[in-house]
Order: C-alpha cells, then sequence, then structure tokens
C-alpha cells in the first residue's frame, strides 16, 4: 500500500519537482548554514582563546545569548522582526543566516576545546623555533586542533540537516514542508513523511561514514575531542 501510494504522487511531475525542490533547499540550508557557522565559530574560537579581554567577554556573551535561545525564536527575529528595523530578506536567506549565527556559537565551543587540547609542547617548540602567537596559531596549533575537532564537527552537521526543517516555520519549500504540501492533496501523510524520514536517515549515515573517513585519513593518534549539542 505504501510503495503504491508513493508511485501515484510520483506519476506526477509536479510532485516530484516539488520533492527535489524541498530536498535540494535541505541539502543547501545544511551546506551553507555549516559553512557560514565554521567560520565565524573558528574566528570566535580562537578570539576567545588569544584575543584582548574585552573582544573575549563579548563573544562569549554572543555564544552564551545563542545556545540559551531557541533557534525558532532566532529566526523570526530575523526574518519577522528585522523588516521593522528596515532589514529584509528571502525566507531561505534569513533560515540560512539564522542557523549558521546559532550553529557558529556551538562550533565555537567544539573548536575551543580542540585548540585548547593541543598540548602544550607543541606552543612552546613553535615559539622556541622564533614564531610569533599568530604564526605559531595558524601554522601549529589550528592544524593540530582542527583535526580533532572533526568528530564533533561531524555530528554538528547531522545536527544542521535535522533542524533545516525549522525553516517550515518561516515557509521555506524544505523536504517537511514540500511533504505537507504533496500530503495535503494527496492524502498520502503516510508515504510522504515515512520518505522523508528516510531520506534524513541516509543522508545522516552518508555525513556520518564521510566524515569517519576524512578523520581516519588526517587523524594525528592519541588526539581527539569529544562534543555535543547540550
Amino acid at each position: 500500500m505504501v510503495f503504491e501510494g508513493l508511485l501515484i504522487i510520483f506519476t506526477k511531475e509536479r510532485y516530484l519537482d516539488l520533492f527535489l525542490e524541498g530536498l535540494a533547499n535541505t541539502l543547501i540550508l545544511t551546506a551553507s548554514s555549516f559553512a557560514i557557522g565554521f567560520m565565524l565559530g573558528l574566528l570566535i574560537a580562537v578570539e576567545r582563546l588569544y584575543g584582548p579581554r574585552i573582544l573575549r567577554a563579548a563573544l562569549a556573551a554572543y555564544v552564551e545569548t545563542i545556545r540559551g535561545t531557541p533557534m525558532l525564536l532566532q529566526l523570526f527575529l530575523l526574518y519577522y522582526a528585522l523588516p521593522s528595523a528596515g532589514i529584509a530578506m528571502s525566507a531561505l536567506t534569513a533560515a540560512i543566516l539564522g542557523m549558521g549565527f546559532n550553529s557558529a556559537a556551538y562550533q565555537s565551543e567544539y573548536l575551543r576545546a580542540s585548540l585548547r587540547a593541543v598540548p602544550s609542547g607543541q606552543w612552546e617548540a613553535a615559539l622556541s623555533l622564533g614564531m610569533t602567537k599568530w604564526q605559531a596559531i595558524r601554522s601549529i596549533i589550528l592544524p593540530i586542533g582542527l583535526r580533532s575537532a572533526i568528530p564533533a564537527l561531524s555530528n554538528e552537521l547531522v545536527y544542521l540537516l535535522k533542524y533545516s526543517s525549522i525553516a517550515y516555520f518561516l515557509a521555506v519549500v524544505e523536504l517537511v514542508y514540500a511533504g505537507k504540501i504533496i500530503g495535503s492533496e494527496t492524502f498520502a501523510y503516510l508515504e510522504m513523511y515515512t520518505l522523508i524520514a528516510l531520506v534524513y536517515l541516509v543522508f545522516s549515515l552518508l555525513i556520518t561514514r564521510s566524515m569517519k573517513k576524512i578523520e581516519s585519513k588526517i587523524m594525528i593518534p592519541g588526539l581527539a575531542v569529544t562534543a555535543e549539542r547540550t
């Protein structure tokens, strides 16, 4: 019965196109927000460890504020509240930025923990070679720390894949929203939501396995940092 329902749905080009649009937007949301989160998170992590005290305090406040408030509220602020201040953006853009800023707070904590886990002997060796502080960070600390952060970053990427469904509340046509539209027109809710769950599962497994392969190729034995969203 389930397979018959899916066959009926996907024999109609409109529904197939809508489903593929939802899948594409889900992947765009995931990849874009992760990239934004990584770049901002790395900057935050480095500055919180080695930057001036005032900047460290400001960035710590940002991280705690983001982690202490719901992502959905942050998306609403970007999409619904900012236009009253003259700043308007599309729903997809607001979702990407909101998820990216949110992820930056979490990724910064993972990266900061990884950078702090680098053995002090590496730092001392870099300075003994005549490197400046920032040369040592760029050439020694970051390459080692980023390697040990891969497991935590892998978890974050999977989280973002699943959290992309929150964009539903901004009317972004991602997987869940596309499934809701198709289900409401065909009444094949069971078939659609089962398929969507399988798609999330497949991509989650692909991400996890791909990141593990990357980790196994570049990991430095003896260095590992475990981090989870809280």
